[in-house]
């Protein structure tokens, strides 16, 4: 093909040099007309090859280099920038790697317009529904592969095998845990594992899974009245058994209270007796005529007394 245009083309140049004599035949000009036009059809589908021939990929993306001919996917992706490819024989699918979040939903305003919640059963074997969100990233070197697995664009492999996915695991770990569990105390370890449990089925097509989120859980209503129910006797049980701690520490430190003080008076008492008990020891007549010298002044008694009247003796002044 290539020597065929290129003929055509030097065929066209010696004509346009001397249009009355470049051509085969001589002088005429009869065979001019439908060479040029020829010429300029080669020149057009040449233009044409060649502009698509460069291929931009965007910044967060990579190229899929489909081979026309065979059907086959290069296993090397293409990165950002400019790129040469035969347009004939090769074609381009850009994929996204910039990190990606699905969210799947029963509201129409988030997400798609569909209801895409995900329904599930509890261990007791109650109907679930869930509201969820994933991030995610294509890993570059594993986009051929996934695309030559999927032959589709990221949205439909989102909307379909990874939706399909999230729900396997959601069942798996959702299906073996009672639902006040979900709702309570292991709704973190709920999360963490489905989200080990998603990694492990997408891994193999390159995809990563850097956040899972569980934002709404709907159950039937009598199971969620009679879990509040619950709740609410489980807070007033926890109410009476703290107010009966806090009595039963009250009484405890009066207890202690009043024990400190009767061991205080005990003491008190102990120590007075004791005290009475020295000082009885150590009175003697011996003390006693002691004291009493020590305060006499020298005078004798004026009065004296006992069985007898009291008489008043020589020397005394009369009591006025």
């Amino acid at each position: 093909m290539a020597t065929s245009i290129d003929s055509t083309l030097d065929e066209l140049r010696s004509a346009m040099r001397n249009p009355l004599t470049g051509m085969p035949g001589g002088g005429g000009g009869s065979g001019m007309f439908p060479k040029l036009a020829a010429g300029f059809v080669v020149l057009m589908v040449l233009l044409f090859l060649v502009r698509p021939s460069v291929t931009y990929i965007e910044p967060g993306h990579v190229g899929i280099v489909i081979h026309r001919g065979g059907g086959g996917v290069d296993p090397t992706p293409l990165g950002p920038g400019f790129h040469l490819r035969n347009p004939l024989m090769t074609q381009i699918q850009e994929y996204p790697t910039f990190m990606q979040t699905l969210v799947l939903t029963r509201e129409s305003t988030e997400g798609s317009p569909n209801n895409d919640e995900i329904n599930v059963n509890s261990v007791e074997g109650q109907p679930l529904s869930l509201d969820v969100s994933m991030s995610f990233e294509l890993r570059g070197d594993k986009v051929p592969a996934l695309y030559q697995t999927f032959r589709t664009d990221v949205e439909t492999i989102s909307h379909g095998y990874i939706r399909q996915a999230i729900r396997q695991s959601l069942q798996e770990v959702v299906g073996n845990e009672e639902i006040a569990a979900i709702l309570g105390p292991k709704k973190a370890e709920v999360v963490t594992r489905t989200q080990a449990n998603l990694q492990k089925r997408l891994d193999p097509y390159g995809i990563d899974v850097r956040q899972f989120t569980l934002n709404e859980f709907r159950a039937p209503k009598a199971v969620m009245d009679a879990i509040s129910l619950k709740n609410v006797m489980q807070q007033q049980a926890l109410t009476a058994q703290n107010e009966l701690q806090k009595n039963t520490f009250q009484a405890q430190g009066d207890s202690i209270k009043a024990a400190g003080r009767a061991k205080a008076i005990t003491a008190e008492a102990e120590a007075q007796a004791r005290a009475n008990e020295l000082l009885s020891k150590s009175i003697t007549n011996t003390l006693v005529q002691y004291e009493m010298a020590k305060r006499w002044n020298g005078q004798m008694p004026q009065v004296t007394g006992g069985a007898m009247p009291m008489l008043q003796l020589p020397g005394s002044k009369n009591p006025e």
